[in-house]
């Protein structure tokens, strides 16, 4: 019987799958079996494990209860061995009589019965936790609970405040080391969960110390420690549980897969070598199918061997050549571009290969990786982070979190590397990477060599490194509210635009004791109320109206990633960031005369006197925050600032930039006038000309830069002073005008400043007859 090539290899197939169908279904559930198996047991051992965990925190509650009790009998036993007639005399007396017996004591002070001295202090000076502990003290049922206190970043101490004569005659402070209360809290093993020291109520999420798993679970509510302001609250470990929390459920389920996988193999390994029935194979047929398919076959050529033949090289191709990667997306200070364009996680893959590389050769093993609030962040970041541990960096990977607290964290956890996934304040579809490494942003030449790595495949491969989770949002908060206080309670609305600062800036201005009103603070990637901007007055439309109708004192607006900062008053005036930095200036040379304050071209020609006049050494820069943190490193700059809103604060910072922060610091300004003006009035005190916003004239990619190139080469301002360190700035007596290659977008930057509009008019028409003179088709602004 003959039979063609496609029935004999249809019914090859139908023999293969009879053959093989059991044993995959057997394998299958055998699988799924075993991974019940897995799942009772994690559920059976989730109540032993959170029973542990919760048992811990009990004897850390104990424990900690008994060294501050400790703690407060030693002070109280030196303060009764006093002579009693030091509460009458005077304090110093009393203070040193009492710092003599108590040598570990960091500081003791003594104050009246009626804490005068703490009612009328400067509580910037004083310390409002020291402020508030002392009052508390009054009305406190029993002793007057300890706490902790921050002494400089990281330096803690135990406060304990204890009343002295009956009734009271002197209050007295004493602050003691932290150690023996962190030591205590080191003493106990979370148990395979995670311990949190806590200040402040039961509800609240301040932390101190964590031992244990970050990973873990944290209580909602956590167990006070008697005698103090501390608690702590127990995190028991996440298990893998996808089943129904029922152990019998998961026994049955485990059972059932066991033994029918089981069955189904026992059931092959009995049929092996019986015929297949008749009637569903004729065996016959199958064997002539075979044989007319082995004789249709073509002959296998025979190749002569050759004398001195040998064997071609395999090379393996490069990884970077399969990946179509877009030289255009390196820029200036940033790296960025288009989704799904010239952007994909292929593209992140390298360039986290790359970057690792550059780390590795510095002898750099670590690095902070956090994104921003936009839809493609998770990819992006992950498939970054995945080349990191590729050329052997390990990875602590903060989440959705703004940029400036992926700079916060290369100090906070010591790495000096980090990158934030961001598109900043570009449209839904952009995305990009800001790049720190050994403590240095990258720009420029810097991050043409990232690409120069990627195109020449000069990447570590198979590094192997760990990747591990960290929420460092809370010590972010801490480390911010710990310092900086509003004096008197401002109501501000705060616009985060569906950036990822609505996660943050609010819990911060609220910290440091403002009213918040949030407006858009959901973090939502597709930016639907208005683009995540302030550089742009359209895009604070919603602020201004806001401010005025809740009747609040100012308004405050992030940009998508929060490193910059919009400022509008109640009168819906825009308060230009130039205006911000007269007065923070003003503010950080109080402290710090003949300090070096930075701005970038793009702002106003009154600064300068500003600086000068409060005693402080200015300095024009280029625009773009990682050229001006590198001229601040060169300088030793305690402050700087861009006309686009970024603020860098080194004096009591860290000299990154941060818009959360600067928002921070205006509102312990305007809050802290010893005169209680308005912050109206405040601002009136500053320089105002007749300025303009940031002005772009759009071009195609690359097509700014080779008009700048050209401008540069023909205009010719005539009766002005020509700065040229970042486009061309063109400054007159009565004002000045500038025009830029942006090193974000394809536009031209412009900005126009002058005493009166006339002026003002007149140095635009200067500009305009430029520009045209370069190229008609340009659509003006202005």
């Amino acid at each position: 019987m003959a039979m063609s090539d496609a029935t004999g290899s249809r019914w090859r197939a139908q023999l293969d799958l009879q053959r093989l169908l059991p044993l995959a279904l057997g394998t299958l559930l055998l699988l799924l079996g075993a991974f019940c198996a897995w799942q009772f047991w994690l559920i059976a051992d989730e109540g032993q494990a959170a029973a542990q965990v919760r048992q811990a925190r009990d004897e850390a509650v104990q424990k900690l209860a008994q060294v501050v009790a400790a703690q407060r009998d030693t002070v109280q036993k030196a303060a009764m061995s006093l002579d009693p007639a030091l509460l009458q005399g005077d304090h110093a007396a009393l203070v040193a009589a009492l710092q003599a017996k108590l040598p570990q004591a960091r500081q003791v002070d003594a104050y009246s019965s009626n804490l005068d001295e703490v009612v009328h202090a400067n509580f910037r000076e004083f310390g409002y936790a020291k402020a508030e502990q002392l009052m508390a003290a009054q009305t406190a049922d029993g002793p007057p609970p300890a706490q902790s206190v921050v002494q400089g970043l990281g330096n803690r101490r135990l406060s304990i405040v204890l009343p002295l004569g009956t009734p009271v005659q002197v209050w007295l402070w004493v602050e003691l080391p932290f150690a023996p209360v962190q030591q205590a809290f080191d003493a106990i093993s979370p148990a395979g969960g995670r311990l949190d020291l806590r200040q402040g109520d039961a509800n609240t999420d301040m932390r101190i110390y964590s031992r244990g798993s970050a990973s873990a679970e944290t209580e909602t509510v956590a167990k006070v420690v008697p005698g103090s302001t501390f608690s702590v609250a127990a995190a028991t470990p996440v298990a893998f549980i996808v089943l129904p929390r029922s152990w019998p459920l998961a026994a049955l389920l485990a059972l059932a897969g066991l033994a029918g996988g089981f069955y189904l193999l026992w059931l092959r390994q009995s049929r092996r070598g019986l015929p297949i029935p008749a009637q569903d194979i004729d065996i016959e047929e199958f064997r002539q199918a075979e044989e007319a398919a082995r004789k249709a076959a073509p002959p296998v050529p025979v190749i002569p061997k050759l004398a001195a033949a040998t064997p071609s090289p395999v090379t393996e191709p490069k990884p970077a050549a399969s990946v179509d990667v877009d030289p255009t997306i390196f820029r200036a200070y940033d790296i960025r571009g288009v989704v799904g364009k010239s952007l994909n996680a292929d593209v992140a893959r390298l360039l986290g290969q790359s970057i690792g590389t550059l780390m590795r050769e510095q002898g750099l093993a670590e690095i902070v990786v956090g994104r921003d609030g936009r839809l493609s962040g998770p990819e992006l970041a992950g498939a970054l982070a995945d080349g990191l541990r590729e050329a052997g960096v390990d990875v602590i990977d903060l989440g959705a979190v703004p940029t400036p607290v992926v700079y916060f964290a290369t100090y906070h956890y010591n790495t000096g590397c980090g990158v934030a996934v961001t598109g900043s304040h570009n449209p839904p579809d952009y995305n990009g990477f800001k790049i720190v490494v050994g403590g240095q942003t990258l720009s420029e030449g810097a991050i043409q060599d990232l690409y120069r790595r990627i195109a020449g495949n000069a990447l570590e491969h198979g590094g192997g490194g760990h990747l591990r989770q960290l929420d460092v949002l809370p010590d972010y908060l801490e480390r911010i509210v710990g310092d900086v206080q509003a004096e008197r309670r401002l109501k501000v609305v705060v616009d985060c635009g569906n950036g990822i600062p609505g996660a943050v800036a609010p819990q911060v201005l609220a910290g440091i004791g403002c009213e918040v009103v949030p407006l858009y603070c959901d973090v939502d990637g597709t930016f639907p109320n208005h683009h995540p901007d302030p550089s742009d007055p359209h895009n604070l439309e919603d602020l201004i109206l806001a401010v005025k109708q809740t009747g609040a004192d100012l308004g405050v607006a992030f940009d998508g990633d929060g490193d910059r900062l919009g400022v509008v008053t109640k009168e819906g005036e825009i308060i230009f960031p130039d205006r911000l930095l007269m007065l923070f200036a003003r503010d950080v040379l109080s402290r710090q005369p003949g300090a070096t304050i930075i701005y970038d071209v793009k702002c106003t020609g009154h600064l300068k006197g500003q600086i000068l006049e409060a005693g402080g050494s200015p300095l024009m820069w280029r625009t773009g925050h990682s050229l001006i943190k590198g001229k601040m490193r060169e300088t030793g700059a305690e402050l700087a600032g861009e006309m686009s809103g970024h603020f860098f604060f080194k004096e009591r910072w860290f000299g990154f930039d941060d818009g959360i922060y600067a928002g921070a610091r205006l509102m312990e300004i305007l809050a802290g006038d010893l005169e209680e003006r308005t912050p109206e009035e405040i601002f009136a005190t500053l320089p105002h000309g007749v300025s303009t916003p940031e002005l772009k004239i759009e071009m195609a990619e690359g097509e700014h830069y080779r008009f700048m190139e050209k401008f540069k080469a023909e205009a010719n301002f005539e009766d002005a002073t020509i700065i040229t360190i970042d486009g061309v700035r063109a400054d007159w007596p009565d004002g000045w005008g500038l025009v830029r290659a942006s090193n974000t977008t394809p536009v031209l930057v412009l900005r126009f400043d002058a005493d009166t509009p006339e002026a003002l008019k007149r140095i635009q028409l200067a500009f305009r007859k430029r520009l045209i003179a370069v190229d008609y088709r340009l659509k003006m602004p202005f």
